[in-house]
C-alpha cells in the first residue's frame, strides 16, 4: 500500500531503496534513453535547488508548458520539493490563454520547452509583473535570444548541482519539511461555460487517488506505460506523475505528437490512458484501413471482428459463447484479431482505459472484440477517480463500479443520487476549493456535499449510468428532454464524423445537429468512389457526403426515441478547432460560442433553408485573421418527412 507522504518524500524512498530500477525511458532523436530512480532524483534535485538558488519559495507557483517530455515531470518534481505547486498548461494554449492562466495561477516563474512556448511567455512577460523568469529545456532556434528574463533548464541545473555540492543535507531538509496536506497541483477545468477555475489539489489527494487506481485495475509494478495525455488533465497527475513514479511504472515518454502512434506499437506497452477521442480515433483508423482494402480483405476483416464479438463481448457479458464463434476463435484472433491489435500496438496491453467524457459503447465493444480491455473511468478534477470498470465482468453502459479511497484519506466516499438526479459526493480526499475564488468553491459544495452537475442512475448491479451533464439536457417546446451528448457520443462513433452538435431546446419542435465531418477518413472515402474535391469546405458540402452522413445519422436514429431522434443537419464548413475557441484543449465542445458564431446557419436549419450563406471569422497559424465564406447546405434526415417551419426562424434566416 502507498504511504501517505508527499511526492519527493517518496521519490526520496524508492531512490534510496532501488537506486538503480528503470522509472523512464525517452525516445529522442530516434534514440531511446533511460533513466533509473537515480537518474531521476540527480535530475530533480539539480533543478529543485537551482530554483531554491533562484529565490522560489514555499508555497510559490510554478508554471509548466510543453510535450510530455521527461523535463516536464523533473520539473514538477523538483517545484513539489521545494513545497511549491504547478500549475501545467496545455503546449497549444495561445499566447491569451497563457496570460491568463499564469495570472490567476500568480506563477512566479514559467519552465517552457522549446522555442515556440518560450515566445508565448515572452509575449505575456509584459503583462504579468510577478513572473521573475522564464526558463526553458529545449535550446534548438534559441542561439539569437538575450533576453533578460530567459535561462536555460541546464543553467538552473548546473547551479543546483554546485548548491547540493556545498550543502549536501539541503534538498533532503526542504524535501521533509513538506507534509501530505500541501497544495502540490491546480489543475484548471476545461471552461466550457466560462473562464476556466484553479482546482487546488493536495499531496493526499494525489496519493488518495493513486491508491483507488492501483486496487480498482489491478496495475503492477514495472509495468509498461505510455505518457501522451498532457499533466494539464488531472488524470495524467493521477497515472504518469503519481502512479508512473511511485508504484512505480515504466513511464514511457514519446519521441512528439506526431510519433505517438508508431512509439506504440514499437514499444507495445501494457498501459495507457487516453481521452475518448484518442480511442475514437484509433477505432476510426481501424475502420478506415478497411477502406483501403480489398473485398475479400473486408469480408475477412468483418467476419473476424464478429467472432470477437460473439466470443470477448459475450463474455463480458456473461453470455454464453456459441460453439461455432469457440471453434472459430483461434483462427479469427490468428488471421485478424491479432494483426488489427499489432497495427495499433496493443498486442500487450493489460489495461487501457477511457477518461474524461463519454464515448459510445459500441467503441468499447469494438475494442474487446479484437482483444483490447479497454475499461471506463468515472470522476472530476475536484473529487478524483469515483468509479472504474472493475473484475472480468461489467456493463459497458455503466462507467463501473465505486472505488475505496486510501486508509488515510480524509473520510470515506459517500454518495448520494438529489431529487433532480444530479449525483452528489462527499469523502475522500477532496480538493480545496478553486484558487483565488471562494465563492465558486461555494456554488458546489453544499452542506459537506460536492455538487458534480452530472445526471447519473444506478444499475441494480450498483454500477454508475452516467447519463447526461444536467446544465445540458435539453427540453423541446413539446415538454419532452434529450440528452444531446447520448445522442452526439453514439454518432463520433462513425468513422466519417468527428465531432458533432446536436441542437434543440424549448423554443424548438424537433432536434437538429451540426456535423464536423473526419477529413481524414471521408476523403479517402471521396477519392475511392472518383468523387473530386479541393478544400475541406469543399469535401463537406459535397451531395455524396450528406448522403453518407445521413446513412450514419440513420442508423443512430432507429436506436432513439421518435422525439430524441435528429430530424435535419448540416456539415460544418470548416473544422472545429481549440484555437478559434470552438472547442476546449480536451477537444470539448463549446456549445455556446458555437451557437452564437453559427447563429445564421441554426436559424435556417429549422426555418426550412434548404443552404444558408455563412461568414465565419478565422485566425491562421501565422497569427493573421481572415473570413470564410460558404454556402451551407441544409439536409433532412428523412427527405419523405414533413417538419414543422418555425416562421421566426425563417424571418430571422431572411434577416
Amino acid at each position: 500500500m502507498l504511504r501517505m507522504r508527499t511526492l519527493p518524500q517518496l521519490l526520496l524512498d524508492s531512490a534510496a531503496a532501488t537506486p538503480r530500477r528503470l522509472v523512464e525511458r525517452h525516445k529522442y532523436r530516434g534514440i531511446w534513453r533511460e533513466y533509473n530512480f537515480a537518474d531521476v532524483l540527480d535530475n530533480v534535485r539539480a533543478f529543485g535547488l537551482g530554483l531554491h538558488a533562484m529565490g522560489l519559495a514555499r508555497g510559490e507557483t510554478v508554471a509548466i508548458i510543453g510535450e510530455n517530455e521527461p523535463e516536464h515531470f523533473w520539473a514538477e518534481f523538483a517545484v513539489l520539493a521545494l513545497g511549491g505547486k504547478v500549475v501545467s498548461l496545455y503546449p497549444d494554449l495561445t499566447a491569451d490563454e497563457v496570460q491568463y492562466l499564469l495570472g490567476d495561477s500568480e506563477a512566479v516563474y514559467l519552465v517552457a520547452q522549446d522555442q515556440e512556448q518560450v515566445d508565448k511567455g515572452l509575449a505575456v512577460l509584459p503583462n504579468l509583473p510577478g513572473l521573475r523568469r522564464i526558463v526553458y529545456w529545449d535550446q534548438t532556434g534559441m542561439w539569437s535570444y538575450a533576453q533578460p528574463a530567459l535561462t536555460t533548464f541546464e543553467k538552473v541545473q548546473d547551479e543546483g548541482r554546485q548548491r547540493h555540492a556545498a550543502e549536501p543535507d539541503l534538498f533532503r531538509t526542504l524535501v521533509e519539511a513538506g507534509k501530505p496536506d500541501d497544495l502540490a497541483v491546480l489543475s484548471y477545468t476545461s471552461g466550457t461555460t466560462g473562464k476556466p477555475k484553479g482546482v487546488m489539489l493536495t499531496h493526499r489527494y494525489l496519493i488518495d487517488n493513486a491508491h483507488r487506481l492501483i486496487e480498482g485495475t489491478g496495475i503492477k509494478p514495472g509495468m509498461e506505460y505510455l505518457t501522451y495525455i498532457a499533466p494539464a488533465w488531472a488524470t495524467e497527475q493521477l497515472f504518469g506523475i503519481t502512479v508512473g513514479m511511485v508504484l512505480p511504472l515504466v513511464v514511457n515518454f514519446p519521441e512528439g505528437p506526431e510519433e505517438v502512434l508508431s512509439n506504440i506499437r514499437e514499444l507495445a506497452v501494457e498501459v495507457l490512458v487516453f481521452a475518448p477521442r484518442q480511442w475514437e480515433s484509433l477505432a476510426a483508423t481501424l475502420q478506415a484501413r478497411m477502406f483501403d482494402a480489398g473485398p475479400l480483405r473486408q469480408r475477412i476483416y468483418k467476419w473476424g471482428i464478429d467472432i470477437g464479438h460473439k466470443v470477448n463481448v459475450a463474455r463480458l457479458d456473461g453470455k454464453p459463447v456459441p460453439f461455432g464463434a469457440r471453434l472459430a476463435y483461434p483462427i479469427a484472433e490468428t488471421l485478424v484479431l491479432k494483426r488489427l491489435r499489432d497495427q495499433l500496438g496493443l498486442t500487450r496491453a493489460k489495461i487501457a482505459l477511457s477518461g474524461g467524457s463519454t464515448m459510445a459503447p459500441d467503441i468499447f465493444r469494438l475494442f474487446h472484440a479484437i482483444g483490447v480491455p479497454l475499461r471506463n473511468l468515472y470522476g472530476s478534477t475536484e473529487t478524483g477517480i469515483l468509479t472504474i470498470h472493475q473484475g472480468e465482468r461489467y456493463d459497458l453502459e455503466t462507467v463501473g463500479r465505486w472505488l475505496e479511497p486510501h486508509p488515510e484519506a480524509e473520510a470515506r466516499l459517500e454518495w448520494k443520487v438529489a431529487e433532480s438526479g444530479e449525483l452528489l459526493v462527499r469523502g475522500g480526499s477532496f480538493f480545496r476549493g478553486y484558487y483565488g475564488k471562494p465563492e465558486k468553491s461555494a456554488e458546489r459544495i453544499v452542506d459537506g456535499w460536492y455538487r458534480t452537475g452530472d445526471a447519473v442512475s444506478i444499475t441494480e448491479a450498483g454500477e454508475l449510468v452516467f447519463l447526461e451533464r444536467l446544465e445540458d439536457l435539453r427540453r423541446l417546446r413539446t415538454g419532452e428532454t434529450f440528452p444531446p451528448q447520448f445522442i452526439e457520443t453514439r454518432l463520433r462513433f462513425s468513422a466519417f464524423i468527428k465531432d458533432i452538435m446536436t441542437l434543440g431546446d424549448e423554443s424548438r419542435d424537433y432536434i437538429g445537429a451540426l456535423i464536423n465531418i473526419d477529413m481524414g477518413v471521408v476523403s479517402r472515402w471521396a477519392e475511392e468512389r472518383n468523387i473530386g474535391f479541393s478544400t475541406f469546405t469543399d469535401l463537406s458540402q459535397k451531395p455524396e457526403v450528406a448522403a453518407l452522413i445521413r446513412e450514419e445519422i440513420t442508423r443512430v436514429n432507429n436506436f432513439l426515441p421518435e422525439h430524441a431522434r435528429v430530424r435535419r443537419f448540416a456539415n460544418f464548413p470548416k473544422e472545429l478547432d481549440p484555437d478559434e475557441g470552438e472547442l476546449t484543449r480536451t477537444r470539448k465542445l463549446r456549445r455556446e460560442f458555437l451557437a452564437e458564431r453559427y447563429a445564421a446557419l441554426i436559424a435556417g436549419l429549422y426555418a426550412g433553408e434548404k443552404s444558408v450563406a455563412t461568414e465565419i471569422r478565422v485566425t491562421y497559424q501565422d497569427g493573421r485573421q481572415g473570413t470564410l465564406a460558404a454556402r451551407v447546405q441544409i439536409h433532412d434526415v428523412d427527405e419523405n418527412a414533413t417538419l414543422p417551419k418555425q416562421t421566426s426562424e425563417k424571418r430571422r434566416a431572411a434577416g
